[in-house]
């Protein structure tokens, strides 16, 4: 074979050399900035993110998984975009656009969520995924092209191109970091979801418009007439659209989407709705009116847990309402209620809408349930109401065995725990909970419908549980009266419809995948 010769010239690259750099660096302290505030801001729309889908698909597990995952998909396509253009136009001229269209997809992203919201309502995977793609992925996707333009501008010496990347990828972390910490803990606490949204859109946009007067002063870049034109359309139309977006929400404490309506047939009838999920129902007029079914079983429970109109030491893990305190209140004079929730922006609620009056007989400490029941003094209570839930979710930490025994711990002999729980076909969840109550408290027993029981709905179940026996007799006679149609299971038939379910640990407790339906 032979060899060519030397002066041959080699055949040509197929493909076209990348696009040359043209003008100086940014600032250091400018391409810093950019890239902590784009960083930033993306930390800052997922946070929000969870409390704009809140209201129609939850806040469940695959809710917050969706949103990491969605979030992480947008800037990994973000930035490899914006590594991919920064190769073939001159970055200085896509920096200011790509900044203000940020801001302008994230004033877009709220209309867009509310009105598709009350399509994709629900907990299908396929909902979830979808609405919180639109929630996020657009302007976290421009963030993210951010800075991989910043760099290339950076990048003039390519002996320091290691310490560009390295100061700039470190600077882009911190601001993520302190975005997250910002928003997790002052923002989110102080500020609508609505205004956090609009000022960072805001800001983004005052950003890059702030930015592309500054290279055009450095560089004259003219962005086409065309473009700029689109740019003011499409921020006219997203403010626009949210204006007249409907808002879920009357109030937005730190972690609920709340709102209080009007029962139309019954004139001081009150709903507390949490995400657009109803959570409990006050009569301001009738303490004693207990509208739904659970209520009525834990009323019942209560009811013969004593004598009657003796008072009780009881102890309710979530408020929501207050629905239960006030019942024991009107029916055992006396009684010492102690609630604890985690949400101090609910007990503002009640307080201002719902008829919640504290005092000697009913205390409500703001806190989460499992840190403050580790605190209480061992056979401190009579009744124990666990009715905490994260939108229609028992959280998983305060429905472990670990927990369990802290309830069993302060329980009285002779006390009662009730337990609400919601679950759907195939109910695996309950079953499990009641494994891991049975675990620890001798005799429980379990009030639910007949069709639930049989799979062939989704409901409320209440367990009760308590070192002594339990009077099965008073209790089903009293439900009964309250609830004719519902089903009370004890001894074998308890038995066997948990079956080989498996007791919940802090080590491991699927809460949210036990729920999901087959």
């Amino acid at each position: 074979m032979s060899t060519p010769p030397s002066d041959v010239a080699a055949p040509p690259a197929t493909s076209a050399p990348p696009v040359s750099i043209t003008g100086r660096a940014l600032p250091n302290g400018l391409a810093a900035f950019l890239v902590f505030f784009s960083s930033g801001a993306v930390l800052v729309l997922e946070t929000v993110a969870l409390r704009l889908v809140g209201p129609y698909v939850g806040v469940t597990l695959q809710v917050t998984s969706s949103v990491i995952g969605i979030a992480l998909a947008a800037i990994a396509y973000g930035a490899w975009s914006g590594g991919w253009l920064a190769d073939r136009r001159n970055p200085r001229s896509l920096l200011a656009p790509a900044m203000v269209l940020a801001g302008i997809a994230t004033a877009v992203t709220l209309p867009v969520v509310r009105y598709a919201g009350e399509v994709l309502r629900g907990g299908a995977a396929s909902g979830i995924l979808l609405l919180v793609a639109l929630a996020v992925f657009v302007p976290a996707a421009l963030l993210a092209a951010v800075t991989p333009l910043v760099v290339k501008l950076q990048l003039a010496d390519l002996r320091r191109t290691g310490q560009v990347v390295g100061r700039l990828s470190g600077i882009g972390t911190l601001g993520g970091i302190t975005a997250t910490f910002l928003t997790g803990f002052v923002l989110v606490a102080a500020l609508r979801s609505t205004v956090i949204v609009l000022t960072l859109a805001v800001a983004l946009g005052l950003v890059g418009i702030g930015l592309g007067w500054y290279l055009r002063r450095q560089e004259p870049t003219e962005l086409p007439g065309p473009a700029r034109a689109a740019l003011a359309v499409l921020g006219l139309v997203g403010a626009g659209l949210t204006t007249v977006a409907p808002n879920p929400c009357d109030i937005e404490t730190a972690y609920h989407c709340a709102r209080v309506t009007s029962d139309p047939n019954r004139s001081t009838g009150r709903t507390l709705l949490l995400n657009s999920a109803q959570h409990s129902y006050v009569d301001l007029a009738d303490p004693l009116h207990l509208e739904y079914a659970y209520t009525k079983w834990i009323g019942a429970v209560a009811d013969v847990a004593a004598p009657t109109g003796q008072r009780l030491d009881a102890l309710h893990l979530g408020g929501g309402g207050f629905t239960v305190p006030r019942y024991l209140t009107a029916t055992r004079p006396g009684t010492d209620n102690v609630v604890f929730e985690i949400d101090g922006g609910l007990v503002e609620l009640g307080e201002r809408q719902l008829g919640v009056r504290t005092g000697p007989d009913l205390r409500a400490v703001v806190g989460d349930a499992r840190m403050l029941v580790a605190g209480e003094p061992t056979d401190s209570r009579d009744l124990v109401v666990g009715d905490a839930f994260g939108h229609l979710v028992v959280p998983w930490h305060l429905a472990t065995r670990e927990m369990a025994a802290e309830v069993r711990r302060v329980t009285r002999p002779g006390g009662v725990y009730v337990q609400n729980v919601i679950d759907y076909p195939p109910l695996r969840f309950i079953r499990a909970e009641l494994a891991t109550v049975a675990a620890e408290f001798t005799h429980v027993a379990l009030i639910a419908p007949p069709e639930a029981l049989a799979e062939q709905q989704g409901s409320n179940f209440l367990i009760v549980g308590s070192d002594a026996p339990l009077p099965v007799d008073a209790v089903r006679a009293r439900l009964q009266e309250v609830d004719p149609k519902v089903s009370l299971l004890v001894g074998a038939e308890l038995t066997e419809f948990v079956g080989a379910a498996l007791v919940l640990t802090d080590d491991y407790a699927p809460v949210d995948q036990l729920l999901a339906t087959a």
